[in-house]
């Protein structure tokens, strides 16, 4: 697993935290000597957080949190939801491929070694979100529909509207286990029904997956709120 992964996961991590607040700077030196690796790899970070719309960037380069809203993570989650939705049923419609199903078989065992770890560290996270988004990747190539893939791509650069982008972090908590465990499942249902042609099953279940990453913001929310002194970088304010 790359050192840029696991810095990602850890900046989004202390960005829905509340760790930073709206408009805090953030320098790649005193962000590379908090997470203990070189500038290198958060610079890349950097980078990427800003395409997924959780910072931006000043004339001169600079990064810092942007603000935006509770409501607007939930709608992003929500139409991600009803896109994959629609990718899953083209698919399952049209059929899996030989490749396609190979892929995605990978993709699961790939989780299934993961969670035969009791606990999960941050590298552990760092790998089941690279697998998860190849899963979800692999439905939205295979779907067909052009017109889809850029509506989700665009959704894509929302706060926490990618496919991992609400993984929880702390892996010692049995729930947040137990949760990702349950997507994972829902991810072996998924791909059943997709090489079954069930079209209707595919595409509820795809939309249905997003609910993980619901409860989760949740969670983060009711978190950050039991932690006195702990600014949001999120309005609770829903606009």
């Amino acid at each position: 697993m790359s050192r840029h992964d696991t810095v990602l996961m850890a900046l989004r991590d202390l960005i829905l935290k509340g760790e930073f607040l709206p408009g805090h700077k953030l320098a790649e030196q005193q962000l590379a000597e908090r997470l203990g690796v070189s500038r290198t790899p958060v610079r890349s970070a950097l980078m990427s957080l800003e395409q997924e719309g959780l910072i931006e960037a000043n004339d001169l380069g600079k990064y810092a949190v942007r603000e935006f809203t509770v409501q607007e993570i939930m709608d992003a989650i929500l139409v991600r939801g009803h896109l994959e939705g629609m990718a899953a049923k083209n698919v399952a419609e049209h059929g899996v491929s030989r490749k396609l199903a190979s892929d995605l078989e990978a993709c699961l065992l790939a989780g299934d070694r993961l969670f035969k770890n009791k606990t999960l560290s941050l590298e552990d996270y760092a790998a089941y979100a690279q697998m998860n988004d190849r899963f979800h990747a692999l439905i939205l190539q295979a779907c067909g529909n052009r017109a889809l893939q850029r509506a989700l791509d665009l959704n894509d650069k929302l706060p926490f509207a990618q496919a991992s982008a609400m993984l929880p972090m702390q892996g010692v908590v049995d729930m947040d286990r137990d949760w990702m465990l349950y997507a994972h499942k829902q991810h072996h249902m998924l791909f059943d029904a997709l090489v079954r042609g069930d079209a209707t099953r595919a595409q509820n279940l795809a939309t249905e997956h997003i609910e993980v990453a619901l409860m989760n913001l949740r969670k983060a929310l009711e978190m950050r709120e039991q932690v006195s002194g702990v600014a949001p970088a999120i309005r609770l304010v829903v606009s």
